[in-house]
């Protein structure tokens, strides 16, 4: 096999795991609607419940992604809040 080539006999574009994905998709609930489900209940004790919410959060919300600011500044904060303090009042947004 060639330097840097794939090493899957799986074929382009067929699903990850495609039991996984079709036992989910049967059965009609995902492992984040069980999450979910057990977050709901209130019965649990609130340990439990946010040792769930933590599993469970990967899947709702994504990462934020690191950006390096690459635009220079123009204005320090200091000098911005003293040009508000320059205005006049009647003049203020």
């Amino acid at each position: 096999m060639a330097r840097g080539a794939a090493r899957t006999s799986r074929k382009a574009g067929a699903a990850a795991r495609p039991i996984e994905a079709g036992l989910a998709a049967e059965g009609g609930l995902t492992p984040l609607d069980y999450m979910l489900t057990m977050l709901r209940d209130e019965s649990l004790e609130p340990k439990a419940r946010f040792e769930i919410a933590k599993a469970a959060a990967p899947y709702v919300h994504a990462k934020l992604a690191t950006v390096e600011h690459s635009g220079g500044i123009a204005l320090s904060h200091e000098d911005a809040l003293a040009e508000l303090d320059d205005e006049p009042d009647g003049l203020q947004r």
